[in-house]
Order: C-alpha cells, then structure tokens, then sequence
C-alpha cells in the first residue's frame, strides 16, 4: 500500500459513509494533479520522501475529513462564546456561596477549626469548578450545533445589556484593583454608582435564576465533588440536638421534591429569558415557585424532623424566645434556625404579593 493509499484510507475512515466515495475520488485526483505537476517540474517520480511532504501539505486526515463535516469546528463559537462565560462566572459565585455557607455552618458549629475549613473549602471549590465548567461545556456543545440559537442571543435588546455589565464586575484584574484603591472603572476615578431606577435587565434575572438553581441542583444530588460540604455532612450535635441525623432526613425526605423543583424552575427560567417582555407570565411563575417555597417553610415549622427544635405555637412564645436570648447574649443555634425559618416564610409571603401586584398590572417592579 503506498503513502497516498493509506492517507487516502485514514481520511476515508473519519467520512459519513453516504459521502466517502465521492469526497476521496475528489481527493485522490487532486493528490495525482498535484504530484503529475511536481514530477514533470523534476523530471523524475516523487521518492517516499517528497510524497509524504506532498501529503502534509494537503493536511491531517482528522483536519481534511472535518472539512467536508456539516457541523461547526469548535465546540463554543464566538457567538455563543459571552453567554458560555457569563453561565461560568455566575455558576462559580453559586459554588462559592454554596462552600463558604458550608464551611461557616462547620466552623459555628464546632465540627473543625476555621483554618481546616477555609482549606477544605478551597478545595471543595476547585473540584467543583472543575466539574461546573464541564457541564458548562457540554450544554454549549449542544447549543453550538442547534439550527437556530435561543431567542435570548438572536433577538437580543439594549436593555439587556446589563448581563454583560455583571459578567465584567467579574474580572480578577478589576476586582484586584478595586479592592486596593478604590477604582473599579480603570480612570483612576471612583466608579460612579450605578442607576438602580433602570432596574435589572430581565434576561440577566433569568440566565442567573437558572445557573445558580442548576449548580445548586447538582449540589443537592451530589454531582459537583463539594468535598465536605455535602447535604447529609452539614451537621453535628449542639446543645444535645443531633443536627447531622436532622439534615440527613431532611435530605432524604425532600431529594425528589427539590430535583423536581429545580427542574421545573431551570425551564421557568429559560422560558423567561426567551420572552423578557412577558411581565404576566414572569409574575404567574413567581406566584408559583412563592407558594411553594412558602408551603415549604410551613412544613419545616409544623411537620418536619426541624420542627422539634424551632417550632413554637403561638406568637408570644416566639417574642419571648427571641426576647430571652436577646437578654443572654448568647444565640442557640435552634433559635438561629427558627428566626430563618420564620423570616423566609415571610420573605416567600411578600415575593407572592409584589408578583401578583405585577399579574394584575402587567408592569414590572423591580
């Protein structure tokens, strides 16, 4: 078999086989036009040598069979490419919020010393960005080879723009600087504070909404490596109170509800994004996902393996718990979780009535 045959084959190899036959006999005869030109300028046939540079120029296999391919040759064009990176910076802020919460829970709790756990949290957080860019790749592989991008990145507007305002905040260089002298805007000026009566853009709202929901569901079901920072090792006993045994059936008891959640919520989101003008569709959902996170709250205060530790029944027992650990100084981490418990209850109560200010409406609030 000679050298062209067998580069002729290895191209052959990486070829739809419906294209293969025509693709290497237009090969082939370009291969043969440019040796017949290469002979007749030496006035002899080409050694081994000077056919396999002949081959070389002509390229790789994998290179040339990819050119008759029908998809593109990158796995994140430069498209796609801003909103690939903004899906990471945010997914990162979620990994990190996600372990330092853990490693703070650890430390008050008393189960390792804020040193060992300031360096388990870094590693925690390495592995998970690791796995996190990963994902992170692999949907937009998928996207790349779409026929049509979302509407998000085809029909973008102005108004939108201030995703990418977040995503710069987000530089190491410009973060670096502000912290050691202020400037956050590179002039050497203090960066004016941004107009917040503009409001947030809705798509910016939407894209975070689902990365944050999506790296926290990957958290939950123990895809991101978050060393020591599990659901289930969250946990230790204080004051008599096996929180680690309370966090676990928790765990087990709310794992397909929260996957089924987050799921719903991930394409809550992306339907969002695809339509930020829908004022009354955004607000239907959020009274949706309020009723349900408050009906969560209800449950962790009356039903649930916490409810021993935080419930009280009626109000001016829960003024008098929060008043005698006001006088004493000291915060019992029963009474951290029930003001928690308590207060998101209401923070879910007033996200219901803002969006159904914005149902009836039909204008936005935020």
């Amino acid at each position: 078999m000679t050298l062209t045959e067998r580069y002729l084959n290895a191209v052959a190899a990486q070829l739809p086989g419906d294209q293969r036959a025509d693709i290497i006999a237009e090969l082939g005869d370009d291969i043969a036009s440019r040796r017949e030109a290469r002979e007749a300028a030496s006035g002899r046939p080409l050694n081994e040598a000077e056919e396999e540079a002949l081959l070389r120029e002509m390229g790789h296999p994998l290179a040339v069979a990819a050119r008759f391919g029908t998809g593109p040759l990158h796995v994140v064009g430069p498209e796609l490419y801003p909103w690939w990176l903004f899906a990471v910076k945010a997914g990162l802020i979620a990994i990190v919020v996600i372990v330092g919460l853990g490693a703070m829970v650890r430390v008050l709790v008393g189960d390792v010393e804020a040193g060992q756990a300031i360096g388990q949290g870094f590693a925690s957080a390495f592995n998970g960005a690791i796995m996190l860019i990963g994902f992170a790749t692999v949907a937009g592989f998928i996207f790349e080879r779409q026929k049509e991008k979302p509407r998000f990145i085809r029909e973008w507007r102005v108004k939108d723009l201030s995703l990418f305002e977040f995503g710069g905040a987000l530089d190491a260089d410009r973060v670096t600087r502000g912290l050691a002298s202020g400037d956050w805007n590179g002039t050497g000026e203090q960066a004016p504070r941004r107009d917040r009566s503009r409001g947030r853009s809705p798509v910016a709202n939407a894209i975070t909404s689902a990365v944050f929901t999506g790296v926290a569901l990957l958290w939950w079901v123990g895809w991101l490596p978050l060393t020591h920072t599990t659901p289930e090792s969250l946990g230790a006993v204080v004051g008599g109170v096996d929180y680690g045994r309370i966090l676990s059936d928790l765990h087990r008891l709310l794992y397909w509800p929260v996957i089924a959640a987050g799921i719903v919520r991930i394409a809550f989101d992306l339907m969002r994004a695809a339509r930020p003008q829908a004022v009354r569709f955004t607000a239907a959902g959020d009274i949706g996902f309020g009723l349900v996170e408050g009906a969560l709250y209800v449950w962790l205060w009356l039903a649930s393996p916490l409810s021993g530790v935080i419930f009280v029944p009626t109000i001016e027992a829960f003024i008098d718990r929060v008043r005698q650990t006001l006088e004493s100084g000291w915060w019992p981490l029963a009474t951290i979780l029930m003001l928690c418990v308590a207060f998101g209850f209401l923070g879910s109560l007033f996200r219901v009535i803002r969006a159904t200010g914005r149902l009836i409406t039909g204008q936005a609030t935020d």
